[in-house]
């Protein structure tokens, strides 16, 4: 197998927002604060807890991987035949925190998913910052 079949590519969303980590971290593990900016889900911020988020179009099975409050999230994310894995990372500014998504593992024959994935995070990122915006 050649080395462009096995590399796969990554969506990365970076934002500087004005909120402090743990503001950002209830947003991105409290599962009424994720159902309005990404998808009705049974998160818990527990290593290997398995959960759904489910939409309109179908659902995503997820496996938590990694927690590290107010810093880093990792979850595997699977549908319509997409094995990946997302990562959150928070790191402290002067202004607030650097908020980094990265959703990476799809194979170059699933640009469908790719682009959707894309297309999709700039909407939640922007969803997630109007939910940082009206909660404390």
């Amino acid at each position: 197998m050649s080395k462009a079949a096995t590399e796969t590519l990554s969506v990365i969303v970076e934002r500087e927002v004005a909120f402090p980590p743990e503001k950002i971290w209830r947003a991105l593990t409290q599962p009424h604060l994720i159902e309005e900016w990404l998808m009705k889900n049974d998160f818990k911020p527990v290593v290997d807890h398995r959960f759904s988020l489910c939409a309109d179009w179908g659902a995503v099975d997820c496996q938590v991987l990694a927690v590290e409050p107010n810093k880093t999230l990792s979850y595997t994310w699977a549908a319509y035949g997409l094995e990946s894995v997302v990562i959150w990372t928070l790191t402290p500014t002067s202004t607030g925190t650097h908020l980094r998504m990265e959703q990476s593992g799809f194979r170059q024959d699933q640009q469908q998913a790719y682009q959707g994935a894309k297309y999709g995070w700039q909407k939640f990122f922007a969803n997630l910052e109007q939910v940082l915006a009206r909660t404390d």
